[in-house]
């Protein structure tokens, strides 16, 4: 499940009830239709995606992670933010793929089959033209001592699980600042 403050259960055909507060939804119940209702309105949505995509162009973002679910409802909050997104479900494919495109920014989860996130982006970092390439880890691993693995292998920052769409989204700003 992803706990998303901005996005928003009721179709835009039913009003949010007052005691309705932010709640965890799940990421196939997640459409393009329920992230635009979520804005407060579709003209500020359209000019605050502009805003972003005037401000980082289309900056090109990869999203790894093993559950499609997941991967998913991360791609569709970025896109409808103005990034152009690409998801692998595997470390060996975002690999390959960032061996033949040039990303911005990626986003890997930590706890994947036969390479996890770690070694993800200590690939990543030997690889030419990713040395500096910002890197976020999200995982579900909320040890203290995963924060500074994270860190360690190449990650700039580490988020957890569930997953604040608004602390990802200001959390990608600042790294492409």
């Amino acid at each position: 499940m992803v706990c998303a403050e901005t996005l928003i259960a009721n179709s835009p055909r039913e009003p949010a009830r007052a005691d309705q507060a932010a709640r965890p939804i799940e990421p196939a119940r997640i459409t393009r239709k329920k992230v635009a209702a979520a804005s407060p309105s579709t003209r500020s949505s359209k000019r605050e995606t502009n805003l972003l995509t005037n401000a980082f162009g289309r900056r090109r973002i990869l999203v790894v992670d093993d559950v499609a679910d997941v991967t998913e409802m991360i791609a569709l909050f970025l896109k409808h933010a103005g990034f152009d997104v690409a998801t692998a479900n595997s470390a060996h494919s975002a690999l390959r793929l960032s061996s033949e495109n040039q990303f911005d920014l990626i986003i890997s989860d930590i706890g994947m089959p036969e390479m996890n996130g770690y070694d993800l982006a200590a690939s990543l970092r030997q690889q030419e033209g990713y040395e500096v390439i910002p890197m976020i880890a999200v995982t579900g691993y909320t040890e203290y001592d995963d924060r500074g693995r994270s860190l360690a292998a190449g990650f700039n920052a580490h988020l957890t699980k569930p997953i604040n769409p608004a602390h990802l989204l200001n959390m990608v700003v600042d790294l492409l600042a």
